[in-house]
């Protein structure tokens, strides 16, 4: 059975006042939304924000770490999950990177990338380079691995004329429908958790998609021998420390299949509300849509049994209700805390590279565990 866990009361959504630096304003209802419980009536989502002035770049950063002095937007991350940032000169990689790095958070490296990100600027490289037909759907960042980011920052650089857009829901809404709804599930995924089978192969195994060396080489030199590239990336594996609870086997000298076992629902550190951590509902979609890429990371519950497919409809059901798209404007950046909010991407017409948005991904606060078992408690990879 699941830990019962008493539900604390949502933090106030009253911002904390922003002016003279940057006021909010509405967008689209297609753009922005009120999210539902467990948020407090009234929360939106995006937080929409703009300068009050013309700012210059270093101004904007300097307004940036004026407000974080006191932790402002971070609080504002909490309750809204995602803010967007419009009208500041954010023009290239290099400016992104400098004004992600203002929030004052601590780089991500990421331990088992299972897409290709090749570096732009400092701790800034492309969102997802998928063919523009992928849907890539709902889903919190790393889900299938035991490192994730805290904090994700988008960057749009060019943006298409026709689709592209960024989904947005609430991890923490996702939760309470499905609670609600499908109850039984939530038993089964607190209790069993989840079981995360990804395989890695030398070559990416689908456009967009990561080696072997990406994931778990960045120590690996070109000379080294079999012997030594094993070694190396298995130190990296070493560094999640989870014991029995992250395992890996060589299929063959090209082939590495790791499995984790994972707490699908986590807790926001400053309310101790529960959320649904995951990408189940992006993980379904894939299966429907037969996606090359569908064998790549396989998830089961922790005791290695199926999840029903009703339920896995069901989270694609809720989060279709519940999430908006975000129609880019040049310049937007949008800033999520992935703790609590879930992204995307949407399919766009014209060419590839009409649409080009960068990430940023850095650290925050672990988030908490929802029951006792030792599985269930999240930690950061060791430094290495």
């Amino acid at each position: 059975m699941a830990t019962a866990i008493a539900t604390p009361a949502p933090a106030p959504s009253a911002a904390p006042a922003l002016e003279p630096f940057f006021e909010p304003f509405a967008l689209p209802a297609s753009n922005q939304r009120e999210l539902g419980a467990p948020h407090a009536v009234g929360t939106v989502t995006p937080l929409a924000l703009r300068p009050t002035a013309e700012l210059t770049l270093q101004q904007a950063i300097d307004t940036v770490k004026q407000l974080q002095a006191d932790k402002t937007l971070t609080r504002l991350l909490a309750t809204h999950g995602t803010l967007l940032f419009r009208g500041l000169p954010i023009n290239n990689a290099e400016d992104f990177s400098a004004f992600a790095h203002a929030f004052g958070y601590r780089p991500h490296e990421i331990i088992g990338i299972v897409v290709d990100r090749p570096l732009l600027a400092p701790n800034v490289a492309p969102a997802n380079e998928s063919p523009k037909e992928v849907e890539i759907y709902n889903h919190n960042e790393s889900p299938q691995v035991p490192h994730a980011p805290e904090y994700i920052f988008f960057y749009g650089h060019k943006v298409p004329t026709i689709g592209g857009e960024t989904p947005i829901s609430s991890s923490l809404e996702l939760f309470a429908r499905a609670q609600a709804e499908i109850p039984e599930f939530i038993e089964k995924i607190t209790d069993k958790g989840i079981l995360s089978t990804v395989t890695y192969k030398v070559d990416a195994q689908y456009a967009g998609g990561s080696t072997l060396r990406q994931a778990f080489g960045k120590d690996i030199e070109d000379g080294d021998d079999d012997a030594t590239r094993r070694a190396k990336i298995e130190k990296q594996l070493q560094r999640y420390a989870r014991g029995e609870h992250t395992t890996w086997e060589w299929l063959d000298d090209a082939t590495l299949k790791v499995t984790h076992k994972l707490p699908a629902v986590r807790t926001q550190p400053s309310t101790g509300l529960p959320t649904l951590f995951t990408g189940l509902a992006a993980y379904y979609r894939r299966l429907k849509a037969n996606w090359d890429n569908k064998a790549v990371a396989v998830q089961y519950y922790g005791d290695g049994t199926p999840i029903a497919e009703e339920h896995l409809a069901k989270l694609e059901q809720i989060t279709d209700e519940i999430r908006v798209l975000h129609k880019w404007h040049r310049g937007d950046v949008l800033v999520y805390d992935n703790i609590i909010s879930q992204h995307g991407r949407q399919p766009w017409g014209g060419e590839q590279g009409d649409r080009v948005v960068q990430a940023s991904l850095f650290d925050g606060e672990v988030p908490g565990a929802y029951n006792d078992r030792p599985w269930a408690q999240v930690v950061q990879a060791l430094e290495g």
